[in-house]
């Protein structure tokens, strides 16, 4: 137990790793991070996709295969992944079965052309679980306005769905609303809840890399000396906050008697992951947002970098519950010197799917120019 890695598990957070490509399957890296580190779970999306595609040999047979039948680089996306998934998804097989099905979980997301089309999200999420063929997958659905509907409906169907892109509390709540609203008619129409899983990803180093900017530009206004001193003291602290408090309504939710009635019929907690947890800025440390958010119920989905520098120097405790009044207060000075959190998580959100909707377009370049070869 020498290795902070797997020291979290006694906390009660799970290990997953923000990666996928087709080595991790072939070449036993996955099954090192489970055997080694305690690995409980696996994260993709289009970026991870574009960089495996554009920065590997892996998929060689794969690109020959579909040159020969003439697919088009939609269709051969899809079939990489869904082969990768399904690969991963074997390999923490035994972690889901071990866990009896509270964890060993690996992630596909539903395309973000489709972020804001609550029908056409449900269709592809669907179709994907089906195609999947796997207890132990989760399909990633964005938590936008278009998306909490469909999270809902698709929990009523007995899908395990990982919701992505939250920032705000707001938000959040609303997941944890839907994520009951949906056991609740699971339920009604004799579902087993104990086979349904759920995590809620919040994202962390985004917010302050955007609330810090927004600390920059009052700064260069021109403020006052009590309100520079104010603002110089939130710049790092603003994301570890929100995300704190985020887990104070996760907490608040899921001890509620409503609660307690799914549970009493088998269901399992939707956990908190706690997602884009590098470092962006290199004033902090490289393990801040592994090690100020630890607690129970919760997953931290890190990128390789974060795995291997946690287990290097990661420093272990319970933190994620410590100094509420202090988060609080960080969110409270932040609103008083002109800094809005509404605006900051909103701009978040819709930058998020653009993004993704840009790395998915990147992705598919990449796919089409290996056909061309």
């Amino acid at each position: 137990m020498d290795n902070p890695l797997r020291q979290l598990a006694e906390f009660g957070q799970a290990v997953w790793v923000d990666n996928l490509q087709r080595s991790y399957i072939t070449k036993g890296t996955l099954k090192k991070l489970i055997d080694e580190d305690g690995l409980k779970g696996l994260t993709s999306n289009p970026t991870i996709f574009q960089k495996a595609v554009s920065g590997s040999e892996d998929y060689a047979d794969l690109f020959a295969e579909a040159r020969a039948k003439g697919l088009a680089a939609n269709d051969v996306y899809e079939h990489l992944a869904v082969r990768d998934v399904q690969g991963a998804a074997d390999i923490l097989r035994p972690v889901y079965d071990s866990l009896k099905g509270k964890d060993g979980f690996a992630s596909l997301e539903v395309s973000p052309r489709l972020a804001n089309q609550t029908q056409a999200t449900l269709e592809e999420a669907r179709r994907l679980w089906k195609t999947l063929a796997r207890p132990n997958v989760m399909i990633k659905v964005p938590g936008t306005e278009a998306g909490v509907p469909a999270f809902q409906q698709l929990i009523s169907e007995g899908i395990n769905i990982n919701v992505t892109l939250l920032f705000s509390q707001e938000r959040y709540r609303q997941i944890a609303d839907a994520y009951l609203s949906g056991l609740e008619k699971f339920a009604k129409a004799g579902g087993d809840l104990s086979t349904v899983a759920s995590v809620a990803s919040f994202f962390v180093s985004r917010i302050d890399v955007a609330a810090d900017k927004e600390i920059e530009q009052r700064l260069k206004a021109g403020v006052s000396a009590e309100q520079r001193k104010a603002l110089e003291s939130l710049s790092g602290k603003v994301a570890i906050a929100n995300a704190k408090l985020a887990y104070r309504i996760y907490q608040e939710v899921f001890s509620s008697a409503r609660w307690k009635a799914l549970a009493a019929k088998g269901a399992r907690v939707q956990r908190v992951l706690w997602a884009s947890t590098s470092t962006k800025n290199p004033k902090l440390r490289d393990v801040l947002y592994v090690e100020e958010l630890i607690g129970p119920d919760t997953v931290n989905t890190m990128p390789p970098a974060t795995i291997d520098a946690f287990r290097e120097h990661g420093k272990v405790r319970t933190s994620l519950v410590e100094d509420l009044a202090g988060a609080k207060e960080t969110m409270r000075q932040l609103e008083a010197n002109g800094v809005s959190m509404k605006s900051v998580t909103e701009r978040l959100a819709v930058d998020g799917v653009k993004l993704f909707e840009e790395s998915f377009d990147a992705l598919l370049g990449a796919v089409g120019e290996q056909l061309k070869k």
